[in-house]
């Protein structure tokens, strides 16, 4: 696992931060409060400045801990980026890990 964001949490409820990775460096990102059209909608679009690259959904995690679902996405990314928003010691963190594969 692997610390690509720090985040605060405002009071309209969005998330304030940062995403920083080998390629990706994107110092002012905003997961805004989205309006939902149907149950599987995103409860959160992801942008910097103008444009949204990702979304995020409400999750709760098996030890009854509340967290977001992320999916990062551009047309420059070989592949989207799935992470989790989890609370941490100060705001929030995006965490990233690498899937396994059965073997």
């Amino acid at each position: 696992m692997a610390t690509i964001g720090t985040f605060t949490k405002d009071d309209a409820g969005n998330y304030n931060g940062a995403i920083k990775t080998l390629t990706l460096n994107v110092k002012s990102a905003v997961l805004r409060k989205a309006e939902k059209t149907n149950d599987n909608g995103p409860d959160f679009r992801i942008f910097s400045g103008q444009t949204e690259f990702g979304a995020a959904w409400m999750k709760t995690s098996k030890e009854d801990r509340a967290y977001l679902s992320v999916k990062l996405d551009d047309p420059s990314f070989p592949a989207p980026i799935y992470a989790s928003l989890v609370d941490a010691d100060e705001g929030y963190s995006l965490i990233w890990s690498r899937s396994r594969q059965a073997d």
